[in-house]
């Protein structure tokens, strides 16, 4: 077969670099293999010997990766209940790990606590459009005064963000511009600036990490892996044409992605949320893992009153129903204040697994664990088909997904179909 054909989708994670040899013509899976990720010299070295396992030699490739931590992303907005959780919702949407949140003007305690998170970029965001402006140039000031040396996604106010961004880029503040995350309130617009923060992590995160001696590296990475991911759940919603709910347990954190399908009243009527609904979500718990964060895991479940567990299916089991519980229950952005974000999930049809312990026989255990915890707090799926990603076709699908859709559909029927 010629190789122009076929693509190598590779992803780079931080334990284990993953890579598929895929046929283009159809989607199949032509071969697979995973091999230690080599972040300790050059990723390269463990991305060539990984695309050498599959004979992928000459042929395209698409490669994400979350190595060296993924990206690690701040959120400045106006008013903790609106801009904020609406940028804490559009940063985990882009493959970000949201390692701090932060609302109103920013003091120099405030800039300290954004220092101290060691973000990778910072999402600055603040007032609807044509509304307040004030707090987003203040925090622009701040910003650019306290010299963090860091990106900046600017995705607010369009009134003011032409005066922001010359503040910022007065101070030499790297700065991308893109459309306000909050146009209006009660409506997320998440694409731009996910694809901005897609584009900052390609051209300052990925080498920043100094995962690579060269430039290779950096050039063949198109995004971050969570959002890979994300895009292939929301290609398998779209081509099954039901909600689907992936839970995916690490070592080290739990994701929850969330693909359902739009309901007009929560978008647009009297129940709708002032931040906005996102209809295609992800969560990460970056306290429940079956690795080194399994002494977490064990608190957690001390907290939400389960067993301790012991064995990593139990442990994959407890994170994964814990990270579940928080993605449809929602999260406060602080004491006393209402929870924000909840999932309704009643209507997912497909529930896929993913991580290591389900795809080596751990799956009907943690899953059977999701959809039977009934004392959760969250109203489970009625009529849902569990299934496990053994060949992590959801990132190669989510890699493809643009450049070539009839393959990214094909990966995917893998999981629509039973057996």
């Amino acid at each position: 077969m010629r190789k122009s054909s076929e693509a190598v989708c590779v992803d780079v994670g931080s334990t284990y670099t993953k890579a598929a040899r895929i046929d283009l013509s159809g989607g199949g899976l032509i071969r697979r293999a995973e091999v230690p990720t080599t972040s300790g010299t050059d990723v390269l070295a463990g991305l060539d010997a990984a695309v050498a396992a599959v004979g992928g030699h000459g042929a395209p490739l698409y490669v994400c990766s979350s190595a060296g931590g993924g990206l690690r992303l701040a959120v400045v907005g106006y008013e903790s209940l609106v801009t904020a959780e609406a940028g804490h919702r559009v940063g985990l949407s882009a493959g970000a790990q949201v390692v701090h949140v932060t609302a109103g003007p920013l003091t120099g305690v405030a800039v300290a606590a954004l220092r101290a998170a060691r973000p990778d970029v910072v999402l600055l965001v603040g007032g609807t459009d044509g509304g307040d402006g004030e707090v987003l140039l203040h925090n622009a000031r701040r910003l650019a005064n306290n010299r963090l040396r860091l990106p900046v996604v600017l995705a607010g106010n369009q009134d003011v963000r032409a005066e922001a961004l010359e503040i910022l880029t007065a101070r030499g503040v790297p700065v991308t511009v893109t459309g306000n995350v909050l146009p209006r309130i009660g409506v997320l617009d998440p694409l731009p600036a996910r694809a901005a923060i897609r584009d900052v992590f390609l051209r300052h995160v990925i080498g920043g990490k100094r995962l690579s001696k060269g430039p290779r590296f950096a050039s063949l990475v198109r995004a971050a892996t969570p959002d890979a991911v994300l895009a292939g759940v929301e290609l398998l919603a779209d081509r099954a044409g039901f909600g689907v709910l992936v839970v995916d347990v690490g070592g080290a954190t739990t994701d929850v992605y969330s693909a359902l399908l739009p309901d007009a009243e929560l978008a647009t009527g009297p129940r709708r949320e002032v931040a906005g609904t996102l209809w295609r979500s992800r969560t990460v718990e970056g306290d429940l893992g079956v690795a080194v964060g399994a002494a977490s895991t064990r608190d957690a479940a001390a907290v939400e009153k389960l067993p301790a567990p012991a064995t990593d299916p139990q442990l994959a089991a407890t994170a994964a129903m814990i990270a579940l519980r928080r993605h449809a229950r929602g999260h406060s952005a602080g004491p006393g204040l209402p929870r924000t974000g909840g999932r309704d999930l009643r209507d997912v049809r497909l529930v896929v697994g993913s991580g290591g312990v389900l795809r080596h026989g751990g799956g009907d255990h943690v899953l059977g664990a999701v959809l039977g915890d009934t004392a959760g707090g969250w109203a489970l799926p009625d009529r849902a088909r569990s299934v496990v990603d053994r060949e992590y076709v959801l990132a190669a699908a989510g890699l493809l997904a643009v450049d070539q859709p009839v393959a990214a559909g094909g990966l995917l029927d893998t999981l629509l179909t039973p057996g």
